[in-house]
């Protein structure tokens, strides 16, 4: 089969102005970002329009390493629904430099069923990523600056809060100290660097409603405490409306098309291990103006992603998905039943049929939401038919609706049946009303215990003394109405990403707290999470090049 960058270079696209002619959009009012890409305002919302819209998820079971094809079956499942005649969008996140050049080598779909054009989406594309490392990196500047001008007076900074960001992978900057050498260089401190996927100010941009909540969230993003012990804040800082200013254009969604040409939204791009996970509401909501069904995906499993989109971005944004589509694959199936990582590319019913006690606890915990379920199999070339027949047994046995996914190797065609199992669930067995882990009102303590003792499975939950301080400052305090961002590994139900299946009986434990004020969440760190990624011994950066003038290795 050809590469995924072959296949998006020989496949024909429309210009954007028609694309988004072609679902109603008028293309007098996109902002065009050369002949294909194009930037949507969000004066174009149409809350009437929203709520009839149908929202769907795509998530997924515990990922391998390798993941289990989330933004395939994404980009497939809109292609195959526009294939039935349904109008159908699809809206994701926006890849990061880091693990393009690191471990993915991009994240714009593969094979037949990709978002285009998957280089500018892979790489610069219309500068979002750019925008708020510039915009973190000047309130970071500005901070500084603020601490050598008052250094000496009643207006001291005691303790900094607030890391720059890099959208790059680089574990070397984790950790540093700057203003070194002389006072004219500022006042010395340890600081670090996080990934811009990581930033507060991106999961500010997916989560404003508009310009305005776009600078009201950043007034509130907390940078320091002064000696007294009290917050410091942008608006102390008196810069938010110079950040906006950055944020501006960043924060219109971004139009492109699939590779059968097709609209998709692509905007933002938190990391879910360590963030929320999902694209900006703003985006979401675009899609859902302009399609009859919708498709968005949250990152990683279902434990991970979905728990946050629900928990998170739907008790922000008001949204409901009708339908939740929960992706599973023959590998990932007999991972978490034993098979030994080198052999799960080999036929094992036996280590398949065991790792179905990890796709039954995300449908117990996606049935806790109110979601209806149809299981998506993303088929791979190795994968064999008595596994997809054993799964597809599975699945009926227990009343959840079944599809085999083949969007890879046949796009929009080989996501029929999926488009069709899901349809007949939105018209006949739509979702609950949504349902959260916990409420408003619950405690930081309540609502972390909630998740892990639910969700998770955990035993106990005990916080570390990082997390007791933080506890402490949040106690009897506005922000202890705030959701939680839980940060953990993606490869378990755990803090251990070694402990594949589904873990039980452990011990949850919450090392840090990290108040992002402005994202009006809490983020809770438990295990060793890096906000700052490192690169792995063979780095996909090592197979990009340029070859008579075209890319090649991005994937």
């Amino acid at each position: 089969m050809k590469t995924d960058i072959q296949i998006a270079r020989e496949t024909p696209l429309k210009k954007i102005k028609d694309v988004a002619e072609s679902f109603g959009i008028d293309r007098s009012s996109i902002h065009h970002y050369g002949s294909y890409m194009a930037k949507v305002p969000a004066n174009l919302l149409d809350k009437e329009k929203i709520d009839k819209s149908n929202l769907i998820l795509v998530t997924a079971i515990t990922p391998t390493k390798t993941g289990v094809g989330k933004t395939t079956v994404s980009i497939g499942l809109a292609l195959g629904l526009n294939r039935i005649g349904k109008k159908a969008i699809v809206a994701l996140r926006e890849p990061s430099l880091g693990p393009v050049f690191g471990m993915k080598g991009g994240a714009a779909g593969g094979g037949y069923s990709q978002v285009l054009p998957m280089e500018n989406i892979n790489l610069h594309f219309t500068g979002d990523f750019h925008a708020i490392t510039s915009a973190h990196n000047t309130i970071s500047a500005l901070l500084d600056n603020y601490i050598y001008q008052n250094k000496g007076n009643n207006k001291v900074i005691k303790e900094v809060v607030w890391k720059r960001v890099l959208d790059v992978n680089d574990r070397n900057l984790r950790n540093i100290v700057t203003g070194l050498v002389g006072l004219t260089n500022g006042v010395t401190q340890e600081s670090g660097f996080d990934i811009t996927a990581a930033s507060e100010l991106m999961a500010i941009l997916c989560l404003a409603e508009n310009l305005e909540d776009l600078q009201r969230r950043i007034e509130e993003i907390l940078l320091a405490y002064t000696v007294e012990g009290e917050p410091f804040t942008v608006k102390d800082l008196g810069v938010a409306g110079a950040i906006t200013v950055l944020l501006k254009d960043a924060l219109s969604p971004n139009l492109v098309q699939t590779t059968e040409n097709t609209p998709a939204f692509v905007h933002g791009g938190p990391f879910a291990n360590i963030a929320h996970g999902c694209n900006s509401i703003l985006a979401t909501k675009m899609a859902m103006t302009y399609g009859e069904y919708v498709i968005t995906e949250a990152g990683f499993g279902a434990d991970l992603g979905a728990e946050k989109f629900f928990n998170i971005k739907c008790r922000k944004s008001g949204l409901q998905p009708k339908a939740t589509v929960l992706v599973v694959t023959a590998q990932g199936l007999k991972m978490h039943g034993g098979t030994p990582i080198e052999k799960i590319k080999e036929e094992d019913l036996n280590g398949l049929t065991k790792g179905f006690e990890n796709l039954q606890k995300h449908l117990d915990n996606l049935a806790a939401f109110g979601q209806t379920v149809v299981v998506a199999f993303n088929q791979f070339p190795t994968d064999t038919k008595a596994e997809i027949e054993a799964t597809r047994a599975y699945c009926e046995k227990h009343g959840i609706r079944f599809a085999v996914n083949k969007a890879f190797v046949e796009g929009g065609s080989g996501a029929e049946e999926l488009s069709r199992k899901l349809v007949d669930a939105v018209e006949n067995e739509p979702s609950q009303p949504l349902k959260f882990t916990y409420d408003d009102d619950d405690s930081i303590e309540k609502k972390v215990e909630k998740i892990a003792l639910n969700t998770y499975g955990a035993a106990d939950v005990v916080f570390g003394e990082k997390a007791i301080k933080k506890l402490k400052k949040i106690k009897d305090t506005p922000l202890e109405k705030m959701p939680v961002c839980m940060a953990k590994t993606q490869y378990s139900f755990s803090a251990d990403p070694k402990a594949y299946g589904v873990a039980k009986g452990f011990r949850f434990k919450v090392n840090d707290l990290v108040i992002n004020r402005g994202a009006e969440f809490i983020v809770v760190i438990a295990g060793e999470m890096m906000r700052m990624p490192g690169l792995p011994a063979e780095p996909q950066a090592k197979h990009i090049h340029i070859v008579n003038g075209e890319i090649e290795g991005l994937s």
